[in-house]
């Protein structure tokens, strides 16, 4: 797809490419102390696609913070028969970075393996969660243009890997705390952290970001 024109100026998106750097430099998720397979690594990308409907959130639009998504959450979730609170905790655990078409592509170029939309979603956990939904025909590359697209997304891998969890498991966390951390490490680390595995770090760090947000998430999506 044929770049459009920065809507920022290009030293304000250095500053902001170079924050999103020095940020990841630890990786974007980690992997567990007890011996837990590592999560998947996303495919390189490839050129992206215009997106066919994004008339949810304007290109132009310079708020992509969580509260914005409201509506899209309490309604993608429903889609998807997961928590809204999850589903916003994990957008706002997600807002670490700037978000929006221009910047997001142009991090992707520095970090081809990067995640893109508002809920930083990789192109493998995309396409696999794409498979027979309502979305299937759309691209992982209309992520950036189209936050709603983000949030659908997002809401159907939090169903898919709580498909995954067994019925009853051996560690510490609730449902949501095991899906929160299969959306940041990988469905596997999630199993395994099901069997009681401990997180490593970046992983724990996650989950104590979820926990801050958790309330206001609530606030936010109750009706």
């Amino acid at each position: 797809m044929a770049e459009r024109g920065a809507k920022w100026p290009w030293a304000v998106l250095a500053l902001a490419v170079l924050g999103i750097w020095l940020y990841e430099r630890g990786g974007d998720s980690a992997a567990p102390s007890a011996g837990a397979p590592p999560a998947a690594s996303a495919p390189a990308p490839s050129a992206g696609t215009p997106s066919p409907d994004s008339s949810s959130t304007p290109r132009g639009s310079a708020d992509y913070s969580p509260p914005r998504f409201v509506p899209e959450v309490r309604k993608y979730a429903a889609e998807a028969g997961v928590d809204p609170q999850l589903v916003m905790a994990i957008l706002f655990n997600e807002s670490y970075k700037p978000h929006g078409p221009d910047v997001e592509r142009a991090w992707q170029k520095m970090k081809p393996e990067a995640s893109f939309g508002i809920a930083n979603m990789h192109r493998a956990a995309y396409e696999e969660c794409r498979r027979n939904r309502s979305f299937a025909a759309r691209p992982w590359e209309d992520l950036p243009d189209d936050p709603a697209l983000a949030v659908q997304a997002a809401a159907w891998h939090l169903h898919d890997l709580g498909a995954q969890l067994p019925a009853k498991w051996a560690g510490s966390y609730n449902r949501n705390e095991l899906m929160a951390l299969g959306y940041n490490t990988g469905a596997g680390n999630m199993l395994a952290f099901a069997r009681g595995a401990n997180p490593g770090p970046e992983a724990r760090s996650y989950l104590d970001r979820l926990h801050d947000n958790w309330a206001k998430s609530g606030e936010l999506v109750k009706v």
